[in-house]
């Protein structure tokens, strides 16, 4: 594949004079039109010839509109980008719909890494597997995904390194980290070539681009983002294709009723094991913010099944500064301009620390599909996008746990009528809550779905009986601090 694109492709200067001014105005109102299309562009640039990279990203940001376009330079990870998992920093690089966002370099740096000895075999395939899931996800989320890999061949690069070298205005461009990289050309091809074949999705293929010309590299870049550009604005409003049925019969589930709804504990007791695993959980998440252990909650359950009431149980026990909770609404409007999941990878927290969601990312298998508000293939595909997020989160080593809070239709009514008659618990239900209950049977047909699809050893479901509202909160705090436990005596 790299070595069918060395070719000696060259533009001459009276070409690129003749050529870039339309280009450059094509490229320039695309991306105004972009403004008013409804997905972003992600434009990634990989390759084994940096100096060119560096080039192709001053030329791009030169003839696009630099307000309209993000670019990123994927360098070694910060300190902050360290302590959550490798892809934080990408999801924290997305574009919103309408603008353009420049991945440039990083991506293929686990490739030297594996090269070098740094990094496994098992560990280069687990990272693939994730970047090629983000890139399925981005574009089944109707992103624009074009892909450049800048390929030159061994002795123009030693070529061109050495003259950057000599001459006092470039010099400055060249390290050690480009003539090791040389050095390592050979060994890289057949990896990268592999990794290459991998993620030319359809409809998103890597363009191998021979860079030893600049004139040439630059317009045959132009072009191809150009085309691709106006081929998707001439797309717009076309109907997205039909979604597979969903394959779960729900036949033979047990999540929610093999549920003890009856299980319950006196006010005594509760007291006596509430202040125990209170205490518990301090000295543990004193130890996990020693140790850099991060841990996630995420809590899901039938309005007024007491999940604000267990999650004040759970701070209560935490540091002020060690946690946060997140209560999750609707989307805002500039949350809409992005994946869903962007949201939730945006607030994951620093190592040491707890993030509790009170409601979550599960909101798209479960209220915006029983509502409508996400299509078929939509929530579909989200079973898998969501497990490769948890995956991500347990790789890093953080601890996770999902909670379901289950209770009876009849004793959810009883709480909901008890909100009604109290004036300072009124704010608490809303016609909403009074419609939904109206479908729980299909509600609870997508958490058991959600539950069977979703569950897995690093980040398992909890289906938690709450008739009894003390119940529910001693079952949370037991499960929690087994998990918090068992996860820094594994890490």
């Amino acid at each position: 594949m790299l070595e069918a694109a060395e070719t000696g492709a060259r533009l001459s200067k009276a070409e690129y004079a003749e050529t870039v001014p339309q280009l450059r105005v094509d490229l320039i109102n695309a991306q105004y039109d972009l403004r008013l299309a409804d997905f972003p562009v992600i434009v990634i640039i990989a390759g084994d010839d940096r100096l060119a990279a560096n080039e192709l990203v001053n030329r791009l940001n030169e003839w696009l509109d630099a307000r309209y376009l993000r670019t990123h330079v994927l360098g070694d990870l910060t300190s902050e980008e360290s302590e959550r998992p490798r892809f934080w920093r990408l999801w924290q690089s997305l574009p919103p719909k309408g603008q353009i966002a420049v991945w440039a370099g990083g991506l293929f740096r686990q490739v030297h890494a594996y090269l070098r000895g740094e990094t496994t075999a098992e560990e280069l395939a687990t990272w693939s597997r994730h970047l090629e899931s983000l890139q399925d996800q981005l574009l089944a989320d109707g992103a624009l995904v074009v892909k450049f890999f800048l390929h030159s061949g061994r002795r123009e690069q030693k070529a061109r390194l050495k003259g950057a070298e000599r001459d006092p205005e470039l010099g400055w461009r060249v390290d050690q980290r480009d003539w090791a990289r040389l050095d390592e050309l050979a060994d890289a091809r057949p990896v990268v070539e592999r990794l290459l074949r991998q993620f030319s999705a359809p409809g998103s293929p890597w363009n191998v681009v021979e860079a030893t010309d600049a004139r040439y590299r630059d317009v045959t870049v132009a072009r191809i983002l150009r085309d691709a550009l106006l081929a998707r604005l001439a797309q717009a409003g076309a109907p997205p294709p039909a979604a597979a049925v969903s394959m779960f019969s729900g036949a033979g589930r047990s999540a929610l009723t093999a549920v003890d709804l009856a299980a319950t504990i006196d006010r005594a007791e509760y007291r006596k094991r509430l202040n125990v695993l209170q205490a518990r959980l301090h000295r543990l998440s004193l130890e996990a913010r020693d140790r850099g252990l991060t841990s996630v909650l995420a809590f899901e359950g039938w309005d007024a099944a007491g999940k604000g009431g267990t999650i004040r149980r759970i701070t209560q026990a935490l540091e002020a500064g060690d946690y946060r909770v997140i209560p999750t609404a609707a989307p805002t409007e500039e949350e809409r301009r992005y994946h869903y999941l962007w949201r939730f990878w945006r607030d994951l927290p620093r190592a040491g620390t707890t993030v509790i969601y009170d409601r979550t990312w599960y909101g798209r298998v479960l209220v915006e599909r029983v509502e409508g508000f996400a299509q078929p293939g939509e929530w579909q595909r989200a079973y898998d996008e969501i497990n490769d997020f948890e995956e991500q989160l347990a790789e890093r080593g953080y601890y996770v746990a999902k909670f379901w809070l289950h209770l009876s239709p009849e004793e959810q009514l009883a709480r909901f009528q008890a909100r009604a008659d109290t004036p300072y618990k009124q704010h608490k239900i809303t016609d909403e809550d009074w419609r939904n209950r109206e479908r729980w049977d299909d509600y609870a047909e997508a958490v058991e779905e959600t539950v069977a699809r979703t569950s897995t050893d690093r980040a398992p479901w909890y289906v938690i009986p709450a008739n009894d509202k003390r119940w529910a909160r001693i079952a949370v705090l037991e499960a929690v601090t087994k998990g918090l436990k068992r996860s820094l005596r594994q890490a």
